[in-house]
């Protein structure tokens, strides 16, 4: 009696394993996370050979021209989640992203701390920001990447109210970029983990005197593309997932 008691009891604990490292891995995957919050979007379908690159924090005066540049000879589209203020200061860069076929998404006015404010800062800095991109572009930005990744009730429902969609990044796809490192460490960083339908997070504006996110894409775009990957929008990526 006693062991069909301990044989069914280990069967019940394996099952819970399975069905949590299943859970797991769906929540690592999927492009919708459902915690009552709607769509927080973190990557595609891992069916589809697809990526989707993305730029956070700018648009730097030198630094994201030269990315539209190397993006423009590879014929890949990115995502750039932008600052109102950089915006409002270069809006020729952010045109050309623009007629380029990139896409453009809110990253805020000024790159606040969403979870150290109130819901009507949050509010303030997401509508200048919508409204500076239009400004330029005559499209308002469907896309919000919360700076940092801060993610609370406020700012979903700031977003969802506005009719908009909350992007964050893959996991294992944070280059780090903004932290300055060496060429080949965010090289590394990015091709051993990729995945399809990854979202990878770059920086075209970060605060050193010197950037080596250009030079490091110089050696990531051509090598995914000799992978076979294709790079599209994050638009491009939901519209692949969910068809």
């Amino acid at each position: 009696m006693k062991n069909k008691i301990f044989k069914y009891l280990s069967l019940f604990i394996l099952i819970i394993i399975c069905t949590f490292i299943v859970s797991h891995e769906y929540f690592k995957t999927t492009i919708s996370i459902s915690n009552n919050y709607g769509m927080v979007v973190k990557n595609g379908s891992k069916e589809k050979k697809v990526i989707a690159l993305t730029f956070d924090d700018g648009p730097h005066p030198k630094y994201t021209s030269e990315i539209l540049d190397i993006l423009n000879e590879y014929d890949a589209k990115a995502t750039f989640f932008v600052l109102g203020k950089f915006a409002e200061a270069y809006p020729d860069i952010i045109k050309r992203q623009w007629e380029e076929g990139h896409e453009i998404g809110n990253h805020t006015y000024s790159h606040i701390n969403t979870k150290k404010v109130s819901k009507d800062k949050i509010q303030e800095e997401y509508i200048k920001t919508q409204e500076v991109i239009s400004s330029i572009t005559n499209n308002n930005p469907k896309l919000f990447r919360p700076p940092y990744g801060s993610l609370d009730e406020k700012v979903i429902d700031v977003v969802e109210n506005n009719n908009s969609v909350i992007v964050l990044w893959s996991y294992n796809q944070d280059s780090k970029d903004w932290s300055n490192p060496e060429v080949n460490k965010i090289v590394n960083t990015t091709l051993s983990n990729i995945e399809n339908g990854d979202i990878i997070l770059f920086h075209d504006y970060v605060y050193y005197d010197e950037s080596h996110t250009v030079e490091a894409l110089k050696k990531i775009i051509p090598e995914l593309k000799n992978r076979g990957y294709e790079f599209v929008t994050i638009s491009e990526l939901i519209n692949l997932t969910t068809d």
